[in-house]
Parts: C-alpha cells; structure tokens; sequence
C-alpha cells in the first residue's frame, strides 16, 4: 500500500486521542508531559493497528480484483478484520455464481449459434443501422466472409432488397411504421446466377447481439431452373423436331402412295427415314441431357477425377472416328498432373463433345491437339485446338447458346444437335471452371476448360 495511504489512515485514527488529550491539558485535568507521553504511546499502538487494518484491506482488494478475472485466487487470511473477511466471502460467492451463469449464457450462445449454423438457408441479422451482426455457415458459403459491423450493403448490393429493409427499420417518434416482414425476389450474379427469394422480419425487440431484423435466403434457382427449362423443351423440342417429323410424314405418303411398289425408290426413302429417326434420338438425348445437367448446376461437385485417365478413355473411343477422316489425335498431358475435382462422367461428356467437334471440324490430314497442364493456384487447364475453317469472331459469344449453329446445314450435314456447346457450358459452370473459345478464320479453334484441381 502506498506511504501516504498509510499516513492519512494514521492521522484520521489518532484524531480523536489528541483532541481528548488536548481538552484534558486545557482543563487542567493532565499536565502536559503526561499528556505527550499518553499521545506517543497511543500513536505507537495506533499505527500497528492501522498498518495491519490497511494490509488487510489490500490483500482483500486484490482478492476481490482477481475474482474478475478467469482463475479462482484463493481466499486470503483476514482474521485481524473479521467484517472485511466475510465480505471476500460473500464477494467470492457473487463471483461463483457469476462465472455459473456466464457459462450458462455462454452455452446457450454457442447453441444457438449451433443451431442457427444448421439451418440449410442462409440467414444475415441485421441492427437497427442495417449494420450485419450475425451470420451463419450457409451465408458464408454463398456470400463468402462477410465482416461484421459492415452495412448490408457490403454483401447484398440490391437496391430493391436494401430499401425494402429500410422501410422494416423505419421509425417515427421510436415507433415502427413499416410492415413487419417483407419477400423480396432478387438474382446473386455469379456462376451460375441463382434465383434467390429472400424473406425478411423485423423481431418484437433488438436481441442481445443487437439483431433487430432477420433475413432468410432461400434458393429457388432449382425451381425457376425447372419452369425454363420445360418452357424452353417446348419451344426447341418443336423446333427441331418439326422438320424431320415433316419429312418422314412425307415419306411415309409418298411409300403409301406414288411409290408403294417401286423397291429402289422404297428402299432409298426408307433410309433416309432411318437418318431422320437417328437425328431425332440424338436430339432427345441431348436435350434430356442438358436438362439434367441445368437442374443440379447449383450443386458443385466434391470428387477427385483423374483427367488424364479421362482424356485417354475419349481419344481412345473417337479414334476410329477420327481414323475415317484422316484426322490425327495428339495427347500431350503435363508429368504429376493433379487430379480435377469434379464428376468424372460429366467431364467425360464435356471432352467427348470438345474432341468430337474438333475431329468433325478439322480439315483431312490435320492432327486434332489435346493439352492438359497445371496452373497456379489450384487449376488445372485442358485445351483441345483443330486446324479447321475457324470460327468468324461475330459467332463466339453465341455458340454456348442452345440450337445456334454457324452454318445449319454443315452442322445438321455432319450430325450435330446444336446442344453441344451449351452441354460443355453448364457442366463447366457446375464445376466452378471456366470454358474459353479463340479461333482464326482459315487455321482453326481453340476450346480451353479451366477445371479447381483437387
């Protein structure tokens, strides 16, 4: 303790002895040098006292400052003051029970976080700023870190949803005068975009982490996903159907009729009926393909692939078509190449489509170059060139599009769908990769796949 605390306790104890000694002195009842030697023996015995009354004050200060703390001191002695001893021990009472109920409330926070961590949908709590304090793993994962204490519009950039917030927030004389929830229908860009209804409501009362709104995203990409893609099955299926189904119709009239006991004629009719159906399946099929494809694009695949093992399999399976073109396949795969993270039989469609256009498209005589390599960080790149006719650059941004051709009749000649490219597209995003197209008119394609590597 310091000197003068000391000192001053001192002074305030022997006050009352000097002033009774004084007015004795001053009465005449006691002479002076009596008087002196009374105010020195009782000075004397009033500093020990004192010094042991403050010592104990201190050693129970620091027990008391030590209770603040996590660690449980233990109780000191303070037998010489008996009240100040029962006040550690009711203090170190308090204290237990505090620290009993800081971990109950600690519990329950980290329960709810728990549960609120489970919920599948996303989910922001907002104060009554608008500034974000809580999150949960599902928002992390869509919105990536979001920082506390931020406003929401650092991680929703949506004027319709941030104003309708605002009008859940709005006060007039502390008193609400929005609604007390609201849905809002809104896109998050990325790839893929998702179709996204957020549902937002304001609580009775701020809770204690200050969340004051709570906003609910749920992913209706799947659903919005499903409508287009029926609305779009109509619309391309009787597209590309309507022709061939003409013109085996007309055939089939034809072999009833004019041509009903003619066998050259029934037999060349008959083929091309039989190529007719063939462009029908193959459309069927792809078109049932994309749509599955499209419908899980959101979900991103977890499982190692090895792409070299894959890119094998395909130039082994279209070597023979490319043997018929005089086409030569080069494979050129980067030593320690690591392996995709992906689903091995999507990408197998995706090289089996890329190789199998570069090989219709080439030119005869002309090798088809397939390259797989690492890059940094975490990528891998496989890109499949061809020394064909090109590609005009007008036609690049529109050739991922369902049914776009550069030149109908050579695509529909060579037995093409139109779906190729846009199959290769919605796989790719479903990896999180990365299809890029550079071409020359008059020497060739280049189709690059930037896949994450496992």
């Amino acid at each position: 303790m310091p000197l003068r605390r000391y000192l001053s306790a001192s002074v305030v104890a022997l006050t009352p002895s000097a002033v009774a000694l004084a007015v004795l002195h001053w009465t005449g009842a006691l002479a002076a040098r009596p008087a002196l030697i009374a105010f020195a023996c009782i000075s004397a015995v009033t500093v020990v006292l004192v010094q042991h009354y403050i010592a104990s004050l201190g050693r129970f200060a620091r027990f008391v400052g030590e209770l603040s703390g996590q660690t449980e001191p233990a109780m000191p002695r303070l037998s010489f003051t008996p009240a100040t001893e029962e006040l550690a021990t009711a203090a170190a009472t308090l204290a237990n029970g505090w620290r009993r109920q800081r971990a109950s409330i600690d519990n329950l926070a980290a329960s709810a976080q728990a549960i609120v961590d489970g919920l599948p949908d996303p989910l922001i709590g907002v104060d009554r700023q608008r500034r974000i304090v809580r999150t949960n793993r599902a928002a992390v994962a869509l919105l990536g870190a979001v920082v506390a204490e931020r406003d929401l519009s650092t991680a929703l950039r949506h004027p319709e949803l941030l104003a309708a917030i605002d009008s859940l927030l709005a006060t007039t004389d502390g008193n609400f005068t929005g609604p007390d929830q609201i849905a809002v229908s809104l896109v998050l860009s990325g790839a893929p975009e998702l179709d996204v209804m957020a549902h937002a409501r304001r609580l009775p009362r701020a809770a204690a982490d200050g969340s004051l709104a709570l906003i609910v995203l749920h992913d209706t990409t799947a659903l919005r996903r499903a409508e287009r893609m029926r609305a779009d099955f109509v619309a391309n299926a009787s597209h590309e159907l309507k022709t061939p189904i003409a013109g085996i119709m007309g055939f089939i009239e034809t072999l009833r009729g004019p041509a009903r006991d003619d066998a050259a004629a029934r037999e060349r009719f008959l083929g091309i009926m039989a190529e007719q159906a063939e462009r029908m399946r193959r459309l069927v099929d792809d078109l049932l393909m994309l749509s599955r494809i499209e419908q899980h694009e959101h979900a991103r695949p977890a499982a190692e692939v090895d792409v070299r093992s894959v890119l094998e399999g395909v130039r082994d399976l279209l070597q023979l078509k490319a043997s018929s073109r005089k086409v030569a396949v080069e494979l050129a795969i980067a030593p320690a190449l690591p392996p995709a993270v992906g689903d091995r039989d999507e990408l197998i469609i995706v090289f089996q489509n890329l190789i199998d256009n570069a090989i219709k498209y080439a030119k005869p005589a002309t090798t088809v170059r397939i390259v797989a390599r690492a890059l940094d960080p975490g990528l891998l790149a496989i890109s499949v060139s061809d020394e064909g006719d090109g590609i005009p650059a007008a036609h690049l941004p529109r050739l991922t599009e369902r049914f776009y051709r550069v030149d109908n009749a050579r695509s529909r000649q060579l037995g093409g769908t139109g779906l190729g490219l846009a199959i290769v597209k919605h796989v790719v995003n479903r990896h999180r990769g990365r299809l890029e197209i550079q071409s020359t008119p008059g020497k060739g394609s280049t189709f690059s796949v930037t896949l994450p590597a496992a």
